[in-house]
């Protein structure tokens, strides 16, 4: 299946490791596409890495050979990605998987997911 538009970045949480190593191609980490592939990193993993302890985090870096400064971009890209959900910066649409005859119900539960989410990170700042 062919993909007319990259995954909208508010959808994250959806994203599969392809679209993981997409987006660390635009954020210009391209060079860790690969390891993250290899450990299955996808989008609720990274929403996860907002809740890693100290010891986790560290893990991660270890695991994905990452150096602290492109750990850092990626953790203030992932927070960029966040903040636009709660300023409603970005459009909702429908999934490039999902068909056509059901972009209404897409739409709609992706709306609702989303209002969900910003109660949450609003309570996570």
């Amino acid at each position: 299946m062919t993909r007319e538009h990259p995954p909208e970045p508010l959808d994250f949480f959806i994203w599969t490791v392809e679209d993981v190593g997409s987006w660390l191609e635009e954020i210009n980490l391209g060079g860790y596409r690969q390891i993250f592939k290899e450990n299955g990193v996808n989008g609720e993993y990274l929403e996860s890495m907002s809740v890693f302890t100290t010891e986790q985090i560290l893990h991660f870096i270890r695991r994905h050979h990452m150096k602290w400064g492109d750990f850092i971009t990626l953790c203030k890209e992932l927070r960029r990605i966040k903040v636009a959900c709660l300023k409603g910066e970005q459009r909702v649409r429908r999934p490039w998987w999902a068909p056509s005859c059901l972009s209404v119900v897409f739409v709609k539960a992706a709306k609702r997911n989303r209002q969900s989410r910003v109660v949450s990170l609003k309570l996570e700042s």
